[in-house]
């Protein structure tokens, strides 16, 4: 992964292509929840991932700052939230409601993602993105009044609304650590997430191994939707910062549904029609909104990869690569431009900025 020499732009389509790869995933996944453990599917899921981390990168040199002992909660952390009680929740979840429905309700990822990262985090969104997360809500609350053909309960809904909060406490765990090596963090929480969730569904469950097919279209699965998402995900949050990528993965849910029904033949019924109508509006409200105001950074001294633009004017000590990761100090600095909220841009913000 090159250094971003527009953090922007290139987060948001790294972000757009982690969103669409993840999205496929719900309405694959209910269908082979239908004949395997829940728990065990998950496990397996990883598994398609872990494949991917263990053939890729292998003797590659990345020039990111390494992981430290001190990180080791944050990743315990990340591994149970995002990797267990994610997707474990959501197939369960999976199992009450139809693709479409399903694929709909991942959209509360995005507002529960922003909403920890404003209130939990220090980051920054206006009022028009705060607008655009009640409507996705909104949207999610008419799902849950479907009945019927449309394959929606209230178990479901509240199942899938409980993965989506673990996937955002997950994401902006994941965003504090992504100045260090977001291909080690990732690599940390797919073969963790595969030996806890299959080592509970064998030795706890009591889940028999599905059949071959099965195993195959999981791993296959798993490597697409998890695998190349998880990575791609965590360079995002890296330069875009949580609420900002929330609003790029706001797009998953509809590559889920489009598949769904195009695909697998699920049927678009008015009251999937409404809530999807609800969730577009939101989405793109959130992918529309602008932030740019004058703002201050305060002098700071840390150690990650990056490129010598207007936040990083530091001469180098003799013998350091500027290419390398290494500790550098930010003067202070007032200036004006569009930004997100990536580790550069945690600053306070006036009532009046929306």
């Amino acid at each position: 992964m090159p250094s971003a020499s527009n953090p922007p732009r290139v987060g948001t389509t790294i972000g757009l292509l982690a969103a669409a790869s993840f999205g496929v995933s719900a309405p694959f996944a209910q269908r082979l929840v239908a004949h395997c453990d829940p728990e065990l599917l998950a496990g397996l899921l990883y598994a398609g991932a872990a494949v991917v981390f263990t053939f890729s990168g292998r003797g590659e040199r990345r020039n990111e700052v390494l992981l430290t002992r001190r990180d080791l909660p944050t990743l315990l952390l990340i591994m149970a939230s995002g990797g267990i009680a994610g997707p474990v929740l959501l197939l369960f979840g999976l199992q009450r409601v139809t693709a479409v429905s399903g694929s709909l309700l991942l959209n509360l990822e995005a507002p529960f993602t922003a909403l920890l990262a404003v209130l939990a985090f220090r980051e920054h969104l206006g009022l028009r993105s705060w607008i655009a997360g009640g409507t996705i809500v909104a949207g999610a609350t008419v799902l849950g009044f479907g009945r019927g053909p449309v394959g929606v309960d209230a178990w479901g809904v509240i199942l899938i609304a409980g993965a989506c909060a673990a996937w955002a406490v997950d994401n902006n765990l994941t965003q504090r650590l992504t100045l260090r090596d977001p291909f080690a963090i990732a690599r940390f929480k797919v073969f963790g997430a595969t030996a806890i969730n299959v080592a509970i569904a064998i030795a706890v469950r009591g889940a028999d191994w599905p059949a071959g097919w099965v195993l195959g279209a999981s791993l296959g699965l798993g490597a697409i939707s998890y695998g190349l998402s998880i990575l791609l995900d965590a360079y995002a949050l890296r330069l875009v910062g949580a609420a900002r990528e929330a609003a790029l993965f706001a797009t998953a849910p509809f590559a889920g549904a489009l598949v769904a029904i195009a695909v697998l033949g699920d049927p678009v019924l008015p009251v999937t029609a409404i809530a999807g109508a609800l969730m577009v509006a939101g989405a793109v409200g959130l992918l529309t909104d602008e932030h740019d105001h004058t703002h201050t950074h305060e002098p700071a001294v840390h150690e990650h990869r990056h490129v010598h633009d207007e936040h990083h004017t530091h001469e180098h000590a003799l013998g350091t690569s500027a290419d390398d990761p290494h500790a550098h100090a930010h003067a202070a600095i007032k200036h004006d431009h569009p930004h997100s909220s990536d580790a550069h841009h945690r600053h306070r913000h006036p009532r009046a900025d929306t």
